[in-house]
């Protein structure tokens, strides 16, 4: 899968990129590539900085399991980089439950990112960004205990509560054992632990969890969905056009692709093309 064509939406192959200045500008462990406050934020939800919303843990996205040691990773990038073209060098993270932050739980925010496919349900609680990643749904078993195309569907298969990929596993490819968790961790350890056969989830999602276990899992399938990660932002705040411009910038001047090539793709040490698709 090559970031440029269907990772990140419409981004500009990586070399058209400028080169960094010599003194990198930096939030985090995360370089800055945009002119500062080229594109204005001049009411944040908090004055002075940028307050990004998500839920950890999420490798390769946010790289970190707690707040204060989470640096880096695409998510936390692109967020950084977001404040940064606003005109801020200060960017705070909050975390909270994936149930919080899907339900609209918390405030005070100015986007969040949390691997969130936009549907027209979530449409009705927020404003959605600009689209920054194409998603599919992936399928991941223990590597000496494999599912395919039939057996996934006899199982017994964890999904996560709230997520599109519970809905596309109950809904779409009518799954009767499955077994449902709070957050993506809980449902990860009870694969490890062989209390369930596999997990459905987002493709990137999987393609981690595969990566962090060190080949004990594997990726064996995933089902094309159509679907699109979006940032979420409150209802009718002023800013949010501005945040998807931002984005849009980002995504044409090549920052987004140099950011997938530098955390997704090395991250996930395989190319998501080579997962055969399953057929609903």
């Amino acid at each position: 899968m090559k970031f440029t064509r269907r990772v990140l939406l419409a981004a500009a192959a990586v070399v058209a990129l400028a080169a960094p200045a010599a003194a990198a500008n930096m939030i985090g462990n995360c370089e800055v590539y945009g002119e500062k406050g080229s594109i204005p934020i001049a009411t944040p939800a908090k004055a002075g900085q940028f307050t990004v919303l998500t839920s950890l843990p999420a490798p390769i996205w946010w790289n970190g399991d707690a707040v204060e040691n989470t640096k880096d990773g695409m998510e936390y990038c692109m967020a950084a980089e977001i404040a940064w073209r606003a005109g801020y060098d200060k960017m705070e993270v909050v975390n909270t439950s994936w149930e919080a932050f899907i339900g609209n739980q918390v405030q005070g925010y100015d986007v969040g990112f949390a691997q969130t496919s936009i549907t027209e349900e979530r449409k009705k609680v927020f404003d959605f960004t600009t689209p920054y990643f194409n998603s599919d749904m992936g399928v991941i078993a223990k590597a000496d205990a494999p599912v395919d195309e039939k057996s996934v569907k006899t199982v017994k298969v964890g999904i996560q509560q709230g997520t599109t990929g519970a809905a596309f596993a109950q809904d779409t490819l009518g799954i009767k054992d499955a077994q449902i968790f709070a957050d993506q961790p809980e449902m990860f350890a009870a694969l490890r632990a062989g209390q369930i056969d596999a997990a459905i989830t987002d493709t990137s999602i999987t393609l981690a969890e595969e990566k962090a276990t060190e080949g004990k899992s594997k990726v064996v399938g995933q089902y094309k969905t159509g679907e699109v990660y979006g940032g979420i932002m409150q209802k009718g705040n002023a800013n949010n056009e501005t945040v998807s411009k931002i984005i849009q910038s980002m995504i044409d001047d090549g920052t987004l692709a140099k950011l997938g090539a530098k955390y997704l793709a090395a991250g996930w040490g395989k190319d998501p093309a080579t997962i055969p698709y399953f057929n609903p």
